[in-house]
């Protein structure tokens, strides 16, 4: 096992050794952190992995993040308060995003926090701003932060879940009878985007042939390759992040598993197609938050592309960018609404909000504070159909939002 995969499975032993040390002599009680600041500067926390394999999307979300917090700045700030953004590395380790986070809001004293890119990783973060009793709105992909041993009433997930990318990927790519193989990141965002494929094949009457498991950041894949081919999948679904993504399907094309099975992943990546270009990527479908080309069908879609080309030279924002984007505007739109920094009415606001950003209507369930929002199927184009350098995916499917894309609430253990 690497000292990377140790990072991320033994989340839960690292957070709370972090917790013990960083929090003695201070009550772990879930209470508005009470000693905030004296300024009138609302500081909002985001840690990120700035260093490692998901850097390059880590990158992203912070200048979709700076882009929401300059907007509400331009308007006059939170009732005149001007907002700060405090960007911390946490470097995809759930002992350093403790750390960081306490950090945040004992020394810096954050009213609230929004961040994180590891599934595993965000779980640590989740509890110390719990146990601080700071807001947290995470803005990635996890089904376990919904469930109640990890949900408190300070914590919103603004990020779409497996269950929720999985789910549509599998509806609008297999069908009955369907042949499934899976290779799947051994860690916690592979496995929750496994059991949402194969919660979805169950319904569709798909049936898994095989399932292998990759050590995280894998940068050789050719000992899995025969083992999938000889299972003789009609699909072949790839769960991994980052480089991973990159590496692996650049290693099953090379291996002839493209002319054999159709390709899909969970979440298809923005940056990991820009890295090894439209040929290896050709036909692969997947899941998205968000797509630029939303522009032409949707005004919200439009504004965000215009704002963040102004701001970055022509550039466009990016799948996990947009998080950023709309993990930060959605939090502000309640402390806006909420008149300030309170916990409580901002909490009460954010539950109530309804907004619309940049991908169409969105909502925070009451139950579990999931997101309730659009989620997207996306095809990567030939290079040959590409209108555009930046033309990157065509729109097989744009679910709306609606509640019965998630789990139910009992399922997640709340109370009926």
């Amino acid at each position: 096992m690497t000292d990377s995969i140790r990072n991320i499975t033994r989340t839960n032993i690292s957070r709370r050794r972090a917790l013990a040390g960083l929090g003695a002599g201070a009550s772990l009680v879930a209470m508005p952190w009470i000693a905030r600041a004296a300024d009138d500067t609302i500081r909002i926390g985001f840690p990120t992995p700035l260093t490692g394999p998901f850097a390059a999307e880590a990158k992203d979300q912070v200048k979709s993040a700076e882009l929401a917090v300059k907007q509400f700045n331009d308007k006059g700030g939170i009732n005149g308060r001007k907002i700060e953004l405090l960007v911390r590395d946490d470097k995809l380790n759930g002992g350093e995003a403790a750390t960081r986070t306490l950090e945040l809001i004992e020394k810096d004293k954050v009213h609230a926090v929004v961040g994180s890119l590891s599934s595993a990783v965000q779980l640590a973060v989740n509890e110390v701003t719990r146990a601080r009793g700071v807001i947290y709105v995470s803005i990635s992909q996890s089904d376990t932060i919904n469930e109640v041993k990890d949900f408190s009433k300070y914590t919103f997930h603004e990020a779409l879940n497996p269950h929720m990318t999985a789910g549509a990927v599998a509806r609008h790519s297999f069908k009955k009878g369907a042949k499934v193989a899976h290779l799947v990141a051994d860690y916690a965002y592979g496995h929750e985007m496994l059991r949402g494929f194969k919660r979805a094949q169950a319904e569709i009457g798909a049936e898994t042939v095989g399932e292998i498991l990759h050590p995280f950041g894998a940068a050789d894949y050719s000992t899995f390759m025969p083992r999938l081919r000889s299972m003789r999948p009609d699909f072949l679904c790839i769960s991994n992040f980052g480089r991973d993504q990159a590496n692996s399907i650049k290693q099953a094309v090379d291996f002839g598993l493209k002319q054999q099975a159709k390709i899909v992943v969970p979440v298809i990546l923005h940056n990991q197609r820009l890295a090894v270009g439209p040929e290896v990527f050709e036909g692969v479908v997947g899941g998205a938050n968000y797509y630029w080309g939303l522009e032409s069908q949707l005004p919200s879609a439009k504004a965000f592309n215009d704002a963040y080309r102004a701001a970055h030279g022509g550039a466009i924002p990016t799948d996990y960018g947009a998080y950023g984007y709309t993990g930060l505007s959605s939090l502000l739109m309640a402390m806006q609404v909420a008149g300030g920094t309170d916990t409580d009415k901002v909490i009460a606001s954010l539950e109530a909000l309804k907004y619309d950003v940049a991908k169409g209507p969105q909502s925070y369930r009451k139950c579990d504070h999931q997101s309730v929002q659009s989620v997207l199927v996306l095809e990567s184009q030939k290079k040959a159909d590409m209108k555009s350098d930046a033309d990157l995916f065509k729109v097989v499917a744009n679910e709306p939002a609606s509640e019965k894309a998630l789990r139910g609430c009992t399922e997640l253990g709340f109370p009926a």
